[in-house]
């Protein structure tokens, strides 16, 4: 079930009326429908994958107890790495061991797979729960949190809908707590869930499917296109993929206000940042920190030697590139982060930008302008391989950009006017949460009149019921 989708603006409002006029009176209860709502928005995909996330968070859960129970004995770490294990086992077996069997067949069995390939389908957002439910027992054993012993106010964690297939990829030591305690409609939460919303589907109907089409022919033809077109379509794809999948954690975001829930933000603007380190603050911040705090911390961090520096960098840049999905290119585009990122941290450069740009000013100076530039230029570079099929054809792409030629511009000029609304909207609202956020609008006739206009730009902009890039990682 999609988010931009018929049956999800039926689904909603069902799941809401019910949540907070039926369940609302008991708390376990509650739990146990926003489980089920969840299951049943999962299962609409493929029914047979709920057993995946029942076991995950079965495992997750009673891992945590086992941990809590045999603290200070050598079994409480076995338990731990044993969840963790059978947790990235179940991801790796689906996400990768046909690309590994592949690879080995083409290194040592000139290519012939006969036999060696499952053909599994991918279970959409198995890697979203499973880093979900891992930060879970990582905390327990950590001692940063107590373990939950109410299994439905952990399942309802690991399976809660809004960010179930595509994120944030939430802590528990946030969301799990907001499960175990009673929750109150608040009225101006609900208001600016409904924006947010609104917001996160005119980034994903208007700007991203929109730029989709557009890229998709000129990847699928690139080597016909004129260097110039090649420029277009990667610039685009950079809005895309900030559309499509900024707009998913939006709508989620939304979604949970609805019930009370407060997800933590994913993105931040990242497209206004001064360097690639700010960049990658800004940038799904819930896999970021993720990286961060269960790998690149416990390795050393920064505070190790120049060469572990290069190490963890480089570590952490090619878990979130091979996180995002089984193919050479998504190495690339880690690899190439990497060496982006080391000049700023080996020179304790990469906390240079934490303060927002052009704070209390209405534009940025032109230094800031150019640092802006430069940087989403860098991005845009990065977004070539990550869009590629392969390393070849990213690479045959960067090299055609510079032969210039006529733009192809069919379709342009609605998409400039979109991607300058999502543009000018979030700069104007950069110290708030999303886009749509009207708080400093006194006029209600004239809030209104911003929103209708974004319900009819989503009307003139529709081409069809698009899924969400990230669905496939």
């Amino acid at each position: 079930m999609l988010f931009n989708s018929l049956e999800f603006a039926i689904f909603l409002p069902i799941v809401f009326l019910l949540y907070w006029f039926v369940f609302n009176r008991n708390l376990k209860a509650q739990n146990l429908f926003i489980v089920a709502a969840s299951y049943f928005f999962y299962g609409c995909w493929d029914w047979r994958f709920l057993l995946l996330i029942a076991l995950t968070s079965f495992c997750s859960w009673g891992s945590g107890l086992l941990i809590k129970k045999y603290r200070g004995h050598q079994l409480s770490k076995v338990i731990h790495i044993s969840n963790i294990v059978l947790n990235l086992g179940i991801l790796a077996l689906f996400k990768y061991y046909d690309f590994f069997a592949t690879s080995f067949a083409r290194a040592f069995l000139h290519g012939n797979t006969d036999g060696l390939l499952l053909h599994l389908i991918l279970p959409v957002g198995i890697s979203f729960y499973t880093f979900q439910a891992l930060s879970y027992s990582i905390d327990v054993y950590r001692e940063k949190m107590v373990p939950v012993t109410d299994i439905i106010q952990f399942f309802a964690f690991v399976s809660f809908f809004p960010q179930l297939v595509a994120g944030p990829i939430e802590r528990a030591t946030n969301l799990l707590p907001q499960f175990g305690q009673a929750r109150h409609f608040n009225y101006d939460s609900a208001v600016d869930g409904l924006r947010q919303i609104l917001w996160g589907l005119f980034k994903k109907i208007a700007v991203a499917d929109g730029c989709g089409l557009f890229v998709d022919y000129v990847f699928g033809s690139y080597q016909e296109q004129s260097g110039i077109t090649l420029a277009i379509a990667a610039i685009l794809f950079a809005f895309q993929i900030y559309g499509d999948f900024s707009g998913y954690s939006d709508i989620a975001i939304g979604t949970a206000k609805l019930f009370g829930i407060r997800l933590m933000r994913n993105f931040n603007n990242p497209y206004f940042s001064r360097d690639i380190a700010e960049f990658w603050r800004r940038w799904h911040i819930s896999l970021t920190t993720w990286f961060r705090d269960y790998v690149y911390i416990p390795l050393g961090g920064s505070r190790v030697s120049k060469v572990k520096i290069v190490r963890n960098t480089f570590i952490i840049f090619l878990l979130s590139g091979f996180w995002h999905g089984a193919n050479w290119t998504f190495l690339a585009w880690g690899t190439y982060h990497a060496l982006l990122f080391l000049p700023l941290i080996l020179l304790g450069k990469n906390r240079k930008y934490t303060t927002t740009i052009a704070e209390n000013r209405i534009l940025p100076s032109f230094k800031e302008f150019l640092q802006i530039i430069l940087t989403f230029s860098l991005a845009v570079i990065g977004w070539i391989f990550f869009r590629a099929d392969s390393i070849s054809q990213a690479w045959q792409y960067l090299t055609l950009i510079p032969h210039g030629g006529q733009a192809y511009t069919q379709g342009l000029a609605p998409l400039c006017i979109y991607i300058f609304i999502m543009l000018i909207a979030e700069w104007f609202n950069r110290t708030r949460e999303h886009g749509l956020d009207l708080r400093n609008i006194k006029s209600h006739p004239l809030k209104f009149t911003l929103y209708y206009l974004i319900i009819i730009l989503l009307f003139l902009s529709y081409n069809g019921t698009e899924s969400f890039i990230y669905f496939q990682f």
